[in-house]
């Protein structure tokens, strides 16, 4: 982590994962948003419609547009590999994981590809992380090629900040697949975040009658 204070916020920008006619697919949306609290996955598939639109979310998607147009000038130099295929706004799916999203932007090098994701943030969490690993693990399916290593990329500090796919980020994924199953299928209301830092400026609170 790069600084020990917790976000407040839940989410800096939700991106529009691609959605397959496979209803019972997740987004890897949902896999960041269970990440940093898992009753937002509650709301947004239980009470779908209930989600307010924020002035985050649009000045998101401003910025991914914006460093769109600049990440297809910037050289490889930065991934630390010296030759590779770039593609933006790649949509994946895993039959095996029934696991779909969009990644920003791919690398694929003669030997692994590499996930990027960029965020209107200045620090790297947790959820996104998770985020990161399930993008990687969408890849390597879709690519049949390794992923040892995704980015974050901080909007608002122009750095990179690599991410090793470790065993120990990809059994978590596993694990937050299956309580979002459970979450989806059963409707079972998951308890608040321990941190209730991060309830303060939720989209979601006025839902919650318990913090």
């Amino acid at each position: 982590m790069d600084s020990p204070q917790p976000p407040i916020e839940a989410n800096d920008f939700s991106e529009s994962d691609w959605h397959d006619p496979h209803e019972d697919d997740i987004t890897i949306t949902l896999i960041k948003q269970h990440a940093y609290c898992a009753r937002i996955a509650y709301y947004e598939t239980c009470t779908p419609d209930v989600r307010p639109r924020t002035y985050k979310m649009d000045a998101g998607e401003a910025a991914h547009e914006r460093e769109r147009q600049r990440a297809a000038r910037r050289s490889l130099a930065a991934y630390q590999i010296p030759e590779g295929e770039r593609r933006f706004e790649v949509r994946m799916r895993s039959e095996s994981l029934q696991l779909v999203g969009k990644v920003d932007e791919i690398i694929l090098a003669p030997d692994r590809v590499i996930v990027v994701d960029y965020k209107l943030t200045s620090w790297v969490w947790d959820n996104h992380e998770l985020q990161i690993t399930a993008y990687a693990m969408l890849a390597e399916e879709t690519f049949g090629l390794p992923a040892p290593l995704g980015y974050i990329y901080l909007l608002k500090r122009r750095k990179f900040h690599p991410i090793p796919v470790t065993d120990e980020l990809r059994q978590a994924v596993l694990a937050t697949i299956q309580s979002l199953n459970r979450i989806r299928f059963d409707e079972y209301m998951p308890p608040p975040a321990a941190n209730r830092n991060k309830c303060i400026a939720c989209e979601f609170r006025r839902f919650c009658n318990d913090v």
